[in-house]
C-alpha cells in the first residue's frame, strides 16, 4: 500500500461535495409551506374548511363590530331610548328568531326611519359583541361623538354676541359668551345632564380637559336628553392653559368650590364673557385651576350635605350666572 495514492477531500455522501454551492439557500422550508408537497395541500384545504365554519365566521364578524367601536348600547329599553332621543348611531344588531314586543318593533321602525343598517346575528355572535349574554337580543353601535375645537367654540360664541350688540334690554347681555368648563367630572352621566343644563340657561358650550375626565359616550348622550346635538363640547389638551388663553380675549373665570368668599351670581364677572370651572364631587377644583380662576364662588348649602353633585351644580351655578345678567339687563334698559 504504501505506493498507493491517498484520497484527498470529502468523499461523495460524506455531505461535504458541492457544499459551497448550497451556501446562502437558508433551511428547508416545512412541508406545509412547499407548494407541491401534499402537506401543503392538506393544509389549504383545512384553512377553508375553517373559514366556511359559521361560528368562526361570527367571531370574526363579532370581533371587527367590536374593534370598530367600543360604544354600544345594549338591551331593549337603553335602544330604544337612545333611538329616540337621536343618539348618532350607524349599525343595529337584531338577534336571529327574536320573540318581538312592543319594544323591538319601536326599535326597528325608529333604526329604518334613521337609516340605520340592519344586521341579523346568531347568540354566539351578539354575545361576542356585547361581551355579556344580557343583550336581549338588540345592540345599537353608536357613532363616535364629533368635537370641537376650543377656537371654533370661541369663535361660535362671539359672532352671536356681536349680533347682539345693537339690542337694547336683557337679550344683549344674555348673548355674551358663556362656557361652562369640568375639572375632573369622570361620569358620563354627570357630563350629560351638565349639557343639558347648559342648553337649558344659554351657555354657549361644554369644555372638556382630554385626561381624567368623562367623554361624551352614549350614556352622556341620553342623560342630555338629545341637548348634545346642538351644543358644542370641545376637548382641550390642558384646562388651565384653555382658561390663561381665554383670559387673553377678555374672558373671566369663576370657579366653583365650597371654600369660596364670594357666592354664585354675585361675584361681579356675570355680566362679562365668562367660563364657570366645576371641580369634581368630593375633591374639587384642581390646584392649578382654582388658582388660575379670578373668583372662587361656593353655593350655600345645608351642613347636612358635604358637597353637590356636579350636574345638580352646574344647573344652580348658570341658572345664577342667566338670573344676574338678566337683571342687570333689565337694569340698563330702565336707565335709558
Amino acid at each position: 500500500m504504501a505506493g498507493m495514492a491517498i484520497k484527498k477531500g470529502p468523499t461523495k455522501g460524506s455531505g461535504g461535495k458541492h457544499r459551497n454551492k448550497l451556501k446562502g439557500y437558508g433551511p428547508t422550508p416545512k412541508a406545509e409551506d412547499r407548494v407541491y408537497h401534499k402537506a401543503y395541500k392538506a393544509k389549504k384545504v383545512a384553512e377553508r374548511r375553517q373559514m366556511a365554519d359559521p361560528r368562526l365566521a361570527a367571531r370574526r364578524r363579532a370581533a371587527k363590530f367590536a374593534s370598530d367601536s367600543d360604544d354600544l348600547v345594549i338591551g331593549r329599553n337603553a335602544v330604544l331610548e337612545a333611538l329616540r332621543v337621536g343618539v348618532p348611531s350607524s349599525q343595529l344588531y337584531i338577534a336571529t328568531r327574536i320573540e318581538h314586543d312592543d319594544r323591538t318593533r319601536d326599535i326597528v321602525r325608529l333604526a329604518g326611519i334613521q337609516g340605520l343598517h340592519l344586521l341579523e346575528a346568531d347568540r354566539l355572535e351578539m354575545d361576542r359583541i356585547a361581551r355579556s349574554s344580557n343583550h336581549q337580543g338588540v345592540i345599537l353601535k353608536v357613532q363616535p361623538y364629533q368635537y370641537s375645537s376650543l377656537h371654533e367654540l370661541v369663535e361660535r360664541a362671539e359672532k352671536k354676541a356681536r349680533a347682539m350688540e345693537g339690542v337694547n334690554g336683557p337679550a344683549r347681555i344674555m348673548a355674551r359668551p358663556l362656557f361652562i368648563a369640568l375639572d375632573g367630572v369622570t361620569d358620563p352621566q354627570n357630563l350629560g345632564a351638565v349639557i343639558r343644563s347648559a342648553a337649558a340657561f344659554g351657555a354657549n358650550g361644554v369644555i372638556l380637559p382630554e385626561r381624567r375626565s368623562a367623554s361624551v359616550t352614549a350614556a352622556a348622550w341620553k342623560v342630555s336628553a338629545g341637548a348634545a346635538a346642538h351644543m358644542p363640547v370641545a376637548r382641550v389638551v390642558n384646562l388651565t392653559k384653555a382658561i390663561e388663553s381665554l383670559r387673553e380675549r377678555g374672558y373671566y373665570t369663576v370657579g366653583l368650590d365650597g371654600g369660596g368668599d364670594k357666592l354664585v351670581g354675585e361675584t361681579g364677572f356675570e355680566t362679562d364673557p365668562l367660563v364657570v370651572v366645576l371641580g369634581s364631587e368630593g375633591k374639587g377644583l384642581s390646584r392649578l385651576v382654582r388658582e388660575a380662576c379670578d373668583s372662587i364662588a361656593g353655593i350655600p348649602i345645608s351642613s347636612m350635605v358635604e358637597s353637590l353633585n356636579a350636574s345638580v351644580a352646574a344647573g344652580i351655578s348658570l341658572y345664577a350666572v342667566a338670573r344676574a345678567r338678566r337683571e342687570a339687563g333689565e337694569a340698563a334698559a330702565a336707565a335709558k
